[in-house]
């Protein structure tokens, strides 16, 4: 995804044609690890146990991405366990490759869960820390970094180099190799890898050498970097479920017409991304093979007197046709037909007219609104075009009013764009993830989407409250309030379904329901217990509804379980038994007392899952 800042300038070409890239979005997301071997062995621990994290909800929330670690500043550089994947690659010194950038696969996860468990000590042992400081170069660790990125064998749309440490400065600012490394900035640029520091300490200081080297890499002013925070990034990092939710993944790419041969290139993503669950598949029961379904479609022409079918033959989905009969005459609309009317105006958004910003209500629930931001890509100049907007938009207290038509096939609605800033971002809060600057696309509503309701029916005087009361419940309400925290609070279903998935492939237990970070209902009691005294006295005593009559045992209902109507000393006789088989009255018995029957006069042991109907037949074959 492209990013913007609204402070910056954006360079324009001096060509006068209009440039439209093509851009390809399609690809995969690949994260690579560099763990510095000069953590200690607590922090080391921990940092694996952040790549477990990672790898584990990972392949839960997306299996085709790509993971790879590395370690830094080692004294050995042992091969992998796949060693013909560094044949194309030159291992830097101090550096050693443990796992290629590969898809998750269950058998990748469970070989660094086993290196886990033995980390403590075989890694002094097999890796070792650099000598004589333990400091290697880094500028050559970037290089690999980027040459694994390069050569991974599969088409990459949003890379990254993840380096966890706790060391402020890989080198001395006086020493050659320190330039050297602020030099691989500008090869990250260049590539389109983004380079993110993960300290393992809280108060890590970016200033001697990573503030210069991020700012350099994503080619942006030394004033706009801002110090993240490091405990935030960690969780960010090992919950990729929670990265989930808040990921700005681009929803689609649209033209923004602002008048007559003037437009702009935007994109546009969701606040909330909506988790996916699992694909459901059919399976053989033989091989656990996936069954593959395949439709056919076929058109047969019956005869009217004998309704026999002359002629059959298969069309495709595209081939199909609609019918109405208006009067006598039926008319027949075929698919291209229909998707002609469809695609009358092709996808983009056009702009109507402003209008003030208290016009618009503060909230709309027709539908979730979306965030907008530019892309140079398509249309050089749009992020200067876009900046212009907006700050305009910000200043004069306007909103947009625009026909947006996101996609082809796809219903044209009225939106409105409303000019947000980035929030500044909270230690704690993670609402800060999803605010930038832009404009946030408001979806008005239309009249299908307005009930009237009728205020004669519930808008009596028995339903009315007074003024201390709605001020009594609204303090109720601050009392019992709680701070929406993503990564407490998850979907019970999801976290069940992920957990038995886990337990099944990596015999690997989580004791996260989803839902054990939800306030205690004794907790919540206690805080509105000084209330219960003001609510007696603003309200009437509640009554208690009426409980309704339990059923009578002794009705003929379906319901009541079903009496034996034969004993079971009358079975014992087998003259009682013939005479039951001669008058068809084998109905009357139980399926308990039918298998008794076979049991005690036939010898046979019917199985459990017989039905009655088998039973009675089986009992009569064998009286013949």
């Amino acid at each position: 995804m492209s990013t913007w800042n609204p402070d910056q300038d954006v360079e324009l070409t001096d060509s006068e044609d209009e440039i439209a890239m093509k851009r390809d979005f399609n690809g995969r997301e690949a994260i690579l690890f560099v763990v510095d071997a000069n953590l200690e062995t607590e922090r080391f621990m921990d940092a694996l146990k952040l790549i477990r994290g990672a790898f584990i909800s990972g392949m839960l929330v997306n299996g085709k991405d790509l993971m790879g670690l590395i370690f830094a500043n080692t004294k050995y550089s042992p091969p992998p366990k796949e060693i013909q994947c560094l044949e194309n690659i030159t291992v830097s010194a101090n550096c050693a490759v443990f796992l290629p950038l590969r898809q998750l696969t269950k058998a990748i996860v469970e070989h660094f869960m086993d290196f886990m468990q033995q980390a403590e000590e075989l890694f002094p042992k097999e890796y070792g820390l650099a000598e004589p400081d333990g400091r290697g170069s880094f500028a050559q660790m970037i290089r690999l970094c980027i040459e694994m990125l390069e050569k991974c064998g599969k088409k990459l749309n949003n890379a990254k180099i993840v380096y966890i440490t706790d060391v402020e400065e890989p080198h001395s600012p006086s020493s050659p190799e320190f330039q050297r490394a602020l030099q691989k900035a500008s090869d990250l640029d260049g590539k389109e890898f983004e380079f993110q520091v993960i300290p393992m300490i809280d108060d890590f200081d970016y200033e001697p050498f990573y503030k210069e080297f991020i700012t350099l890499s994503r080619a942006i002013e030394l004033d706009a970097f801002r110090v993240p925070d490091a405990q935030l990034q960690r969780e960010i990092l090992e919950d990729r479920k929670l990265r989930q939710d808040f990921l700005r993944r681009c929803l689609g790419h649209f033209t923004l017409s602002l008048g007559p041969n003037l437009s702009l290139s935007a994109q546009y993503y969701n606040y909330f991304q909506r988790r996916a669950y699992p694909q459901k598949v059919h399976i053989m029961r033989r091989d656990n093979s996936v069954v593959r379904k395949r439709r056919q479609i076929m058109v047969r022409q019956l005869d009217g007197e004998t309704e026999e079918i002359t002629h059959e033959y298969q069309i495709k989905m595209t081939g199909g046709w609609h019918e109405c009969k208006i009067g006598d005459e039926v008319i027949r609309v075929t698919t291209e037909q229909l998707n002609r009317v469809r695609n009358l105006h092709p996808p983009g958004m056009m702009l109507l007219g402003f209008k003030h910003r208290s016009a618009l209500p503060a909230n709309i629930y027709s539908k979730p609104c979306n965030f907008m931001y530019p892309d140079d890509q398509n249309i050089i100049g749009s992020k200067r075009l876009f900046r212009a907007l907006w700050q305009r938009c910000l200043e004069r207290e306007k909103i947009a009013i625009c026909l947006f038509m996101c996609k082809r096939k796809s219903v044209p609605r009225y939106v409105a764009l409303l000019p947000v800033e980035a929030a500044q971002p909270d230690d704690k809060n993670y609402r800060s993830l999803l605010s930038g600057d832009g404009f946030k696309i408001v979806y008005l509503p239309e009249a299908k989407h307005i009930r009237h309701i009728d205020m004669c029916d519930w808008n009596s005087t028995g339903n009315t409250s007074t003024d201390e009361g709605v001020g009594f419940f609204q303090k109720v309400i601050r009392k019992l309030s709680v701070d929406y925290q993503p990564n407490l609070i998850n979907d019970p279903n999801l976290e069940v379904l992920q957990s038995n998935l886990l337990a099944l492939a990596l015999d690997f237990k989580t004791e996260d329901d989803g839902l054990s970070q939800l306030p205690d209902p004794a907790m919540q009691n206690k805080r509105i217990e000084k209330l219960l005294p003001a609510y007696e006295t603003l309200f009437e005593a509640e009554i208690e509804p009426a409980k309704k009559r339990a059923a009578s045992s002794n009705s003929n209902e379906g319901s009541a379980p079903k009496i034996a109507k034969i004993e079971e000393a009358q079975l014992k006789s087998y003259d009682f038994v013939e005479e039951l088989i001669k008058d068809k009255r084998l109905g009357a018995c139980t399926a308990q007392q039918l298998r008794y029957i076979l049991d005690e006069h036939f010898g046979v042991k019917p199985a459990k899952s017989s039905t009655k109907a088998a039973l009675i037949e089986r009992i009569e074959s064998l009286s013949e």
